[in-house]
C-alpha cells in the first residue's frame, strides 16, 4: 500500500459518536496504479467484488475500473479516485479470514 487516509474526519466521527465507534469504508491505494488495484480486488476470494459498498459481507471495489471508469483520469482524480484506490466494506466474517483474504489480494499484486 502506498497511502492510507487518516485525518480530521476520523476525529470528527469519534467525537460525534462519543467514542462508541462508527462504521467505515477504509480506502487505500495499492502501489502500481490501475492494473495493481484491479489485480488486488481480483485476487480476493472472501470479499465480494461489487459496486455497492454496504452489506453484512465483506466487499471490495476498485473505482478506477468500475464505478468511475467512464471518467477521464483528470475527472477521476478530481473526484478523489486515484488509479490504485481500493475501497473495502468490512463484513461480519472472522477477522482472521478477512486478513487472510487481504493477503491473497496483495499476493496477486506481487505476482503480476
Amino acid at each position: 500500500m502506498s497511502w492510507f487516509r487518516n485525518d480530521a474526519l476520523v476525529e470528527s466521527a469519534a467525537a460525534i459518536t462519543g467514542g462508541k465507534g462508527f462504521g467505515s469504508v477504509p480506502a487505500f491505494v495499492i502501489a502500481g496504479g490501475r492494473e495493481a488495484g484491479a489485480k488486488f480486488v481480483e485476487g480476493l476470494t472472501l470479499h465480494s467484488h461489487v459496486a455497492n459498498i454496504g452489506d453484512v459481507r465483506s466487499l471490495a471495489i476498485h473505482p478506477a475500473s468500475t464505478t468511475h471508469q467512464q471518467l477521464s483520469d483528470a475527472e477521476q482524480f478530481a473526484s478523489g479516485v486515484t488509479p490504485g484506490l481500493v475501497r473495502l466494506a468490512v463484513g461480519l466474517e472472522g477477522i482472521d479470514d478477512i486478513l487472510a483474504d487481504l493477503e491473497l489480494g496483495l499476493a496477486a499484486v506481487a505476482a503480476r
